[in-house]
């Protein structure tokens, strides 16, 4: 059964990530990514991370994508402009040949990082089995080490952004 579950999460991240960048319309994109997200934290869940899972729903499907629409929704943008015309002769931009290169690139850091490393470095530790308590985590981030002074300060921080962009956004009588 959860490898039921695995096959219809990823294929739904995979699926709405692709249609998220395929999109004209900013809206359709923002909410797709949100679906995304969800999938995601689905994904997180069968790994037996729920605190992961909650906090992806919290923080990028909650906070980070309001944020994103309150953009989309005051720049009032009802479509993505269309691309340029390719100039004639070139059949391809020299972004896109770049964008090749450095994926390829990106490609062959990733096999020979993983290479160095081995398989064994992804074994289950028996520290990480504490990483999934949610009240050790919490207990570890608000009472012990004292973060929640950092917490609030970027909850501030944020609240403080979206207002710039409201009056930023807004247009003059």
């Amino acid at each position: 059964m959860e490898v039921i579950a695995f096959y219809i999460f990823a294929l739904l991240a995979i699926v709405t990530s692709l249609l998220v960048v395929g999109q004209r319309n900013p809206m359709h994109s923002v909410m797709l990514l949100i679906a995304s997200f969800g999938a995601l934290a689905g994904l997180y869940v069968l790994l037996d991370a729920p605190f992961t899972a909650v906090t992806q729903i919290i923080i990028y499907a909650g906070a980070i994508m309001v944020l994103f629409l309150f953009v989309v929704m005051l720049l009032n943008l009802p479509r993505e402009e269309p691309a340029p015309p390719a100039i004639a002769g070139r059949a391809r931009p020299a972004g896109l040949k770049i964008a090749a290169v450095l994926s390829l690139l990106l490609a062959a850091e990733l096999v020979w990082a993983l290479s160095r490393i081995g398989l064994g470095w992804f074994a289950q530790d028996p520290a990480a089995a504490s990483v999934s308590s949610v009240t050790r985590i919490g207990s570890r981030l608000f009472a012990q080490d004292g973060y929640a002074f950092a917490f609030e300060a970027t909850s501030i921080l944020i609240l403080v952004a979206m207002i710039g962009a409201v009056v930023l956004a807004r247009k003059e009588h």
